[in-house]
């Protein structure tokens, strides 16, 4: 029989391997810059480089990025082995490492600052503080406490983790803090403050979101004399303010946005009144979905209720340890549908909808003030990428120190994705996933040759991980 279509050919297994090898080049290069031989090598003198153990991990993150048993198993195999220059390891010898440098991570975090400052002649040290949640798996970790939940998992304890960012061009992140889960941004902002501004220049700005504003945070800014700038949460005095507000060509300050505000004196600090028609829209609408919410959990109950049935579990405490008695009665039966949809409506609309404050201790024209505070959401970016991108979670560890080795393990991760940003600037506006894929897509292929001896194949060059390791392109 004469053969009419193409056949794919028989694929015969053999011993070649590949490496993402791009992702390890890189985060080598960064190890060297930022001396991380001097930095970890005093913790653990014995046994298996634990420089070599943390680019390894670093590396992990960047690519495979499971669980810490899989990342021993990735490490342990031979091509691996001598491209971090390390010999073959047990798997407990990850766990130990992540413990020693959980219960050593600020100081490793501020040796860190000391080469990056020395490496780096930054053109300021404005930074961002922010603060997030992060869910825990595991149960043991005396960090792990219930809180408000910013993963909408209050039913898991969680450790809260605030980072310092230097401000933009920059864009770097500097510092990190590990806290209890139940630890709210006011109480959490000393430490994360305290732990970078030795490093921060006289007069450098602080800008941080309402969540940690208090008076005694904005006391610690000045008395190590630097500016702030903050959002503040809006109170009855605001109200005030509010109903007295005029919209005018004179306090436009973005007429395509429909911005417009007012600034306000005082003798310590300004206040920058803001009115946003958008921001506005988006908020009644959120409130309106709030309000449909409201009203079908409202049907439920009453349907319950009518039936003399048992109510839905989501409305029970189900906790075999407690015994309560409790009783709901809806206001459903003397209201039309449309009636109790504008009940709801009307008590989660409150008038303040579309203004938001700033506060600083610096005179600054209302554009200034917006525009300084709006660069903060490179931070939100941050956490966005050590959560997807870096993926640090889930943290599935038990004890303290290797929960904080583990976290520590994601910083650097993120820290060397953000340096790459900033030491190219072709690469300042590439997302961070872009980043860690195109370094992933570098690859080494191990040929076995059959006189025992192996050869290198490098490929899957592209335009960003060729720039990220030039020399080593040239070379290969």
């Amino acid at each position: 029989m004469k053969q009419t279509t193409l056949r794919t050919e028989a694929i015969i297994p053999n011993q070649n391997i590949s490496l993402p090898v791009g992702t390890a080049l890189a985060v080598k290069k960064y190890s060297e810059k930022l001396d991380f031989e001097n930095i970890f090598s005093r913790y653990k003198k014995r046994g298996v480089g634990i420089v070599g153990l943390i680019e390894a991990m670093i590396t992990y993150r960047l690519t495979e990025n499971q669980s810490t048993s899989r990342a021993s198993d990735w490490i342990n195999r031979q091509e691996v082995l001598k491209l971090f220059e390390l010999s073959a390891f047990e798997e407990r010898t990850l766990f130990r490492v992540l413990e020693i440098a959980g219960d050593n991570y600020e100081e490793i975090i501020h040796l860190l600052q000391i080469n990056l400052f020395a490496q780096y002649d930054f053109p300021h040290t404005d930074i961002n503080m922010d603060w997030t949640s992060f869910v825990l798996w595991g149960t043991k970790a005396e960090l792990g406490e219930y809180g408000y939940s910013r993963a909408h998992r209050p039913d898991k304890k969680q450790i809260t983790v605030g980072i310092s960012q230097l401000c933009s061009p920059i864009n770097i992140p500097i510092g990190l803090t590990v806290q209890t889960g139940n630890t709210n941004d006011q109480t959490h902002f000393k430490k994360t403050f305290l732990q970078v501004c030795e490093h921060l220049k006289s007069g450098s700005r602080v800008v941080f979101d309402k969540g940690a504003q208090s008076k005694d945070n904005l006391d610690l800014v000045l008395a190590h004399k630097m500016k702030y700038l903050s959002a503040k949460k809006l109170n009855l005095s605001d109200d005030k303010r509010i109903k007295s507000f005029v919209k005018s060509k004179d306090n436009c300050v973005d007429e395509v946005n429909k911005i417009y505000g007012e600034v306000i004196e005082y003798p310590s600090r300004f206040d920058y009144f803001y009115f946003s028609e958008q921001l506005k829209c988006d908020q009644i609408e959120a409130k309106l979905r709030m309000a449909e919410r409201k009203l079908t959990e409202a049907k439920a109950i009453q349907f319950a209720l009518g039936k003399g049935k048992p109510l839905p579990a989501r409305f029970q405490l189900n906790n075999p340890l407690v015994e309560i008695t409790y009783t709901y009665q809806t206001k459903l039966k003397d209201l039309t549908d449309e009636q109790a949809r504008k009940l709801v409506q009307n008590a989660s609309i409150n008038g303040r909808e579309g203004f938001f404050c700033l506060v600083s201790c610096e005179k600054l024209t209302l554009n200034q003030a917006l525009k300084i505070y709006r660069m903060k959401d490179s931070i939100e970016k941050v956490f966005q990428s050590l959560k997807n991108d870096i993926n640090i979670k889930p943290l599935r560890v038990w004890t303290t120190k290797s929960l904080c080795g583990a976290i520590l393990i994601g910083f650097l991760a993120q820290l060397i994705i953000s340096l790459m940003r900033y030491d190219y600037k072709e690469l300042s506006q590439v997302a961070p996933k872009f980043i860690k894929i195109s370094l992933m897509n570098l690859t080494v292929t191990i040929e076995m040759l059959e006189n025992g001896k192996k050869k290198e194949i490098y490929s899957n060059f592209e335009e960003i991980n060729k720039l990220i390791l030039a020399k080593k392109a040239v070379e290969t």
